[in-house]
């Protein structure tokens, strides 16, 4: 979608700017201390300290308005090399102006210019190849990449997984191959697992980490489309499809646009705008932090709380399910005995919630102490270190458990399709009066379908007033 890629375009833009300003201040630096130490000439500070300014000034400019760094991840060692000499040569001919103009460029001498500009060459290329190295061979194959499922058959597989793959996408990864006319589960296609055939299509996709769908099925029916697309976006996942624009008439976004070579017309039920998802992420680091500091001033007194009354951790962790399927470790204050999830499977039979989430209100397993810190919610403050490294938000959905995440349908794992958040529309709803996981899934697909940031704060606000008036929790 172009929400999606005007974010990859920003993240581009400015952790490339940020390097650009480093390796700046960096040549110059050496520059100077170069000079100092092989020449008799009296240091000139406020000159030099000006220079800073203007370069770093010029550097802003020229990515603004030049995009020197466009095509950044396609082009190769030789035309990086090329672009930097003349992004150099271009902060050169700008100090070179101002000075003049200010009447400074007396006071700097040109030995200066000649070791900042060879030294920038440098080391601004080694910052670039470094950082494409980074974003191309770790970033894409790490957990915060985009995961991408072909779909598509036996002809064509072998071509679009070599497309795909030459494409230079640092921000996604072909996953998973699923072929429409055959079986061949088990196999690769160009280092791709072959996951499922046309029969276990869904099944397989509801239960796999997955960002995004590329189908290629030109022997289709536009029907036979439809009812696909119709389905991933019931996952939440955005669906690519080359070829035809099919019309699905179900509210989703769709967009003409370029996916690794093939033009696509994508399709998504959710639109996040990306500068708001940034003020997002900015005020859970803000909270993390701030949440940090707390937990670390309750923690004395909490440790030694569960220590007296039960043997064992005074941390849990716990493996969940976070945006799309990605999975990481939760962490809690422990409010229950250590041999909580070996008695789980003999409680199961008097859970309280339909679904697959377990709720029992006089849960045997929990701790006097435990009780105290559900009630306050004390217990979940360790997870403020989740939603510091972008594990969970403030505010998002419940993350679920590996068993809960198995019994999920299409329609379940949409309320995936956000990061988990500490609170949200269901735990300031009453969720001890909720006996229904579908009234759960709602809630949080009214979140997911109402978000912004008004919403954020004012749950927010809600669950303060929850946990000083203990309402909700039990």
């Amino acid at each position: 979608m172009q929400n999606i890629k005007r974010k990859n375009r920003m993240i581009e833009t400015y952790s490339l700017l940020c390097l650009d300003m480093a390796a700046l201040i960096i040549s110059y630096t050496a520059a100077i201390l170069i000079y100092s130490a092989t020449s008799v000439s009296i240091y000139d500070g406020m000159t030099h300290r000006m220079g800073y300014v203007y370069l770093l000034l010029f550097c802003v400019l020229y990515s603004v308005f030049i995009e020197g760094n466009r095509d950044f991840f396609t082009r190769g060692y030789y035309v990086e090399c090329i672009a930097i000499v003349k992004y150099t040569f271009t902060l050169m001919i700008g100090l070179v102006m101002v000075m003049f103009f200010t009447k400074e460029i007396a006071l700097l001498s040109r030995l200066i210019f000649a070791y900042f500009a060879v030294a920038n060459v440098i080391v601004t290329y080694i910052f670039h190849i470094l950082f494409k190295k980074y974003m191309l061979v770790y970033y894409r194959r790490s957990n915060n990449s985009n995961k991408v499922m072909v779909i598509t058959t036996k002809e064509l597989a072998e071509g679009i997984v070599e497309n795909l793959h030459g494409a230079a996408a640092w921000n996604s990864e072909i996953v998973a191959i699923t072929l429409m006319d055959v079986s061949e589960t088990g196999k690769e296609i160009g280092g791709v697992p072959v996951v499922a055939d046309s029969a276990s299509l869904y099944e397989v996709s509801t239960q796999m980490l997955l960002d995004e769908v590329f189908i290629s099925l030109p022997e289709y029916g536009h029907e036979q489309i439809k009812e696909m697309i119709v389905a991933f976006e019931s996952m939440g996942v955005v669906c690519h499809y080359a070829v035809d624009f099919i019309e699905v008439e179900d509210g989703s976004e769709r967009m003409i646009e370029n996916f690794a070579g093939y033009a696509v017309v994508s399709y998504s039920l959710n639109y996040f705008d990306v500068r708001r998802l940034m003020v997002k992420r900015l005020m859970d680091i803000a909270g993390g932090l701030t949440g940090l500091i707390l937990t670390a001033l309750i923690t004395p007194f909490v440790a030694l709380a569960i220590k007296i009354e039960s043997p064992g951790p005074v941390f849990f962790s716990q493996v969940r399910i976070g945006k799309n399927g990605r999975r990481f470790k939760i962490y809690k204050f422990r409010s229950m005995y250590t041999d909580a999830e070996e008695r789980k499977k003999e409680l199961e039979a008097q859970n309280e919630l339909s679904g697959p989430m377990f709720k029992m209100e006089n849960d045997p397993r929990i701790t006097k102490v435990g009780k105290f810190l559900r009630k306050t919610s004390i217990d979940e403050t360790p997870q403020f270190y989740n939603i510091l490294i972008g594990q969970m938000s403030l505010v998002g959905t419940r993350p679920p458990t590996e068993d809960e995440f198995e019994q999920y349908s299409m329609y379940y794992k949409r309320r995936l399709s956000i990061r988990p958040g500490l609170t949200g529309m269901w735990q300031v709803n009453g969720r001890s009066e909720v006996t229904d996981f579908d009234d759960v899934v709602r809630y949080d697909l009214e979140y997911i379908d109402n978000w912004s940031l008004g919403l954020d704060m004012k749950l927010i606000l809600k669950t303060f007033t929850s946990v000083l008036f203990s309402k909700g929790a039990k």
